[in-house]
C-alpha cells in the first residue's frame, strides 16, 4: 500500500477543486471496493477525499414525475426506501441481491457505479492485465475465464461488470447525474446509464464516461418503474455473498396477457449491463410467454463469443432470461 494523503470535503464545490488541484486524487465514501483496491495495491491514489460529509443523502420526487436518489444514499437505504419498494421494485430486488447485509450498509449509490471488476487477474498485481496496465495483455482470454464476459469483448479484455445494482438501473433507463468544476462554479451535467459504462474495445483501462474531475451526485429513475410486473433473477455458485455468473433484470407492462412494454438487462456477462432493445421490442404485441420470452434471449445473445471455461453461460443466459420473464410476468399474481 503506497502513502496517501487524506482531507474532508464539506460541499460539492471543495470537493471537486480539491480533486482538480492535486492531480491523483481519489474520492472515499464508503469505501467497500476503493479499500480493496488500495490494499491489493491496485489502486494507488496519492490524495483521499472524503465526500461522506457532502448533502447528498436524499430520496425525493423530481419534476418529471420520477424519483433522484443522492450520490451517498446507501445500498440498504435505497433498497428498504418505501417509495421504492412500491414504484421500482426492480431495483430494491437486485439490490438485496448483492453483497451481504454489512456492505449495503456501507455501501454508496454513487460508489456502486464506480465500482471495478472482480476479475482475479485484476486483482493480481503480479500478473499482467490490460485494464490495470494497459499494453501488458489479458490472461484471462488464454487463462480461467468461467466468470469473463461472453458479449462485448475484445482482444484487450475480458472482465464482467460486478453490479447488480447497475443491472436494474440500465433497465430502467436511469440517468446519472454528475457535477464538475466551472467558471462560475460547480456545472452539471447528466448521463443516461447507458452511456455511462463502456464496452473494453481498445481502452479497457476506461471503465465510464465519467471524466476526470466529475463526481456523481444523484442518479434518477423516471417515472415508470414497471412496479407490477419485475423480476431481478441471479444465478450464481452459492446463495449469498456472490457475483453473478449470470443475471437477468426483467420487467414488463401487460395488456390482457400480451406484452405492450418490455426492458431485459443481463448482468455477468459483458463489460457492462447487457441491454438490447430489440430484444425487448420483439415482446410486444405477443402474448407473455415462454417461446417469445427465448426469441428475445437469443437476440440477447447475437455475437456472443465464448472462451474455454464459459461456454455455459450461453445456454444459462437463455434459460435465465425466460424463467426471468416468467416471473415478471407472474409477480403480480405472488404478491
Amino acid at each position: 500500500m503506497n502513502l496517501f494523503s487524506y482531507a474532508r470535503a464539506d460541499d460539492v464545490a471543495s470537493a471537486l477543486e480539491g480533486r482538480v488541484a492535486r492531480p491523483g486524487t481519489a474520492f472515499i465514501a464508503g469505501g467497500t471496493n476503493l479499500l480493496d483496491l488500495i490494499k491489493e495495491n491496485v489502486a494507488r491514489p496519492e490524495h483521499l477525499i472524503d465526500i461522506t460529509r457532502l448533502s447528498l443523502r436524499a430520496i425525493e420526487p423530481t419534476r418529471e414525475g420520477g424519483l433522484s436518489i443522492g450520490a451517498l444514499v446507501t445500498n440498504s437505504a435505497v433498497a428498504y426506501d418505501a417509495t421504492i419498494e412500491r414504484r421500482y421494485p426492480l431495483l430494491s430486488k437486485a439490490i438485496l441481491a448483492g453483497a451481504s447485509p454489512q456492505l449495503r450498509n456501507m455501501a454508496t449509490t454513487g460508489g456502486n457505479l464506480l465500482q471495478r471488476t472482480r476479475c482475479h487477474y485484476f486483482y493480481d498485481v503480479g500478473t499482467p492485465c490490460n485494464k490495470r496496465e494497459p499494453g501488458t495483455g489479458c490472461p484471462a482470454i488464454e487463462g480461467h475465464n468461467r466468470m469473463h464476459a461472453i458479449l462485448g469483448t475484445s482482444d484487450r479484455c475480458i472482465a464482467t461488470h460486478p453490479s447488480d445494482m447497475c443491472v436494474a438501473l440500465a433497465a430502467l433507463e436511469a440517468t446519472v447525474v454528475v457535477s464538475r468544476s466551472g467558471s462560475g462554479g460547480a456545472e452539471e451535467r447528466r448521463i443516461p446509464v447507458a452511456d455511462f459504462h463502456r464496452l473494453p474495445g481498445d481502452t479497457p483501462e476506461l471503465d465510464t464516461n465519467l471524466q476526470s474531475g466529475e463526481l456523481i451526485t444523484a442518479v434518477e429513475l423516471p417515472a415508470e418503474g414497471f412496479s407490477q410486473h419485475a423480476a431481478y433473477l441471479k444465478v450464481r455458485d452459492r446463495a449469498s455473498y456472490a457475483f453473478a455468473l449470470v443475471s437477468v433484470a426483467a420487467a414488463l407492462q401487460l395488456r390482457d396477457g400480451v406484452v405492450s412494454a418490455a426492458r431485459i438487462a443481463l448482468g455477468g456477462v459483458a463489460h457492462k449491463p447487457w441491454r438490447i432493445p430489440e430484444a425487448e421490442q420483439v415482446l410486444v404485441g405477443k402474448p407473455a410467454q415462454a417461446a417469445s420470452f427465448a426469441q428475445a434471449a437469443e437476440i440477447l445473445l447475437h455475437g456472443a463469443q465464448v472462451h474455454a471455461h464459459n461456454a455455459f453461460k450461453v445456454e444459462l443466459v437463455k434459460r435465465a432470461v425466460v424463467r426471468a420473464l416468467e416471473d415478471a410476468r407472474d409477480q403480480s399474481v405472488k404478491s
